[in-house]
């Protein structure tokens, strides 16, 4: 049996107790052992750390110490899966950069808040994205800094109504990439609980945390 490991806090707007909760369900109805925490404390323990496949964060704007900092990263890079979504894994730790390199991407804007937008899948070969056709969100579109090595499965492009500068900038929203051993998914879908009501948000994390286990 697979083992899974949900960390969840900070800030309170991206609903992370409710978030966790949804994924939690999603990976046990997946056949996983699910452990589900609200201290980052556990990425102290190296030898509990270890033992799972797949760490999910659900964390946003807050801060980490450089011990626990160091036990998620060399976690990760020894081969255990690391799955996210939105600021609760792309916004979480500002200062640390290293965890930042890990991820593949920061959060630096959404704007005009919430709005309607369409995500563009760009990889229909990938098991991921495989058989999604682009959709639409009402939702934060997350403008990123991201790390060119990614592999990018969907993109989002800006209008550039709110902000004309950046008028037909393509954006990723979903991919994946290495860190170390360990095998990175994220997507910058999910700002609250509601927005996995919309299907292939909820699959596509659903697709990315299996891909990323262990």
């Amino acid at each position: 049996m697979k083992r899974a490991m949900i960390t969840w806090g900070g800030w309170e707007g991206h609903e992370p107790g409710k978030c966790a909760e949804i994924f939690a369900g999603v990976l046990r109805e997946e056949g996983y052992k699910v452990e589900v925490y609200d201290t980052l404390d556990i990425y102290l323990d190296a030898g509990k750390m270890a033992s799972y496949d797949l760490i999910t964060p659900v964390w946003t704007m807050s801060t980490i110490t450089k011990e626990q900092e160091k036990g998620l990263l060399d976690t990760i890079k020894a081969g255990t899966g690391l799955a996210g979504w939105h600021g609760g894994m792309a916004d979480s730790f500002r200062n640390n950069t290293e965890y930042q390199w890990m991820v593949g991407g920061q959060w630096v804007a959404h704007p005009g808040n919430i709005m309607d937008y369409e995500v563009n899948i760009i990889n229909h070969d990938d098991p991921i994205t495989a058989g999604l056709r682009d959709f639409k969100m009402h939702s934060e579109q997350y403008y990123m800094h991201v790390d060119p090595s990614n592999e990018v499965l969907a993109t989002t492009t800006y209008t550039g109504d709110i902000a004309p500068w950046i008028a037909g900038t393509v954006m990723p929203v979903v991919w994946k990439r290495m860190w170390g051993a360990g095998k990175v998914f994220y997507s910058s879908l999910g700002h609250v609980a509601k927005d996995f009501d919309v299907p292939e948000a909820k699959e596509i994390m659903r697709r990315g945390m299996r891909w990323a286990t262990r």
